[in-house]
C-alpha cells in the first residue's frame, strides 16, 4: 500500500486488484479506483480522494451514493465511499479506528 501526504501521488493498484477479485460484478469499480491517484487529505484511518468540504451540499464535489466493502489480508476491512457518477470519494480503514 502507498499512503502519502496530502496532494502526493498515490498508487491504487492494490485496491484495483481487490475490486477485481471481490466485486467483479461492478465492472466500473476498478477504473474508478485506478483514477484515485492523488490524496486530497488523509488521517491514519481515512484517505480522501475527493474534497469532503460541505458534503452533499449544492456545489460540493462530495455527493454520497453508497458504501462498498473490500477485505484486505493486511489492512482488514475497507469501506469505500462511493459518490455519484461512480467516483470513489475515500477509503476508511476500519482496523485503524480502534
Amino acid at each position: 500500500m502507498n499512503v502519502t501526504e496530502d496532494g502526493k501521488v498515490y498508487d491504487p493498484s492494490w485496491l484495483v486488484l481487490l475490486a477485481n477479485e471481490q466485486l467483479p460484478e461492478l465492472d466500473w469499480l476498478p477504473e474508478a479506483l485506478n483514477v484515485c491517484r492523488h490524496i486530497h487529505a488523509e488521517t491514519s484511518a481515512y484517505i480522501y480522494f475527493v474534497d469532503p468540504t460541505n458534503p452533499n451540499e449544492p456545489g460540493s464535489d462530495w455527493s454520497f451514493q453508497e458504501n462498498l466493502i473490500l477485505e484486505d489480508p493486511q489492512e482488514g476491512t475497507l469501506v469505500l465511499d462511493i459518490l455519484t457518477n461512480h467516483r470513489v470519494g475515500g477509503i476508511e480503514f476500519l482496523s485503524r479506528l480502534f
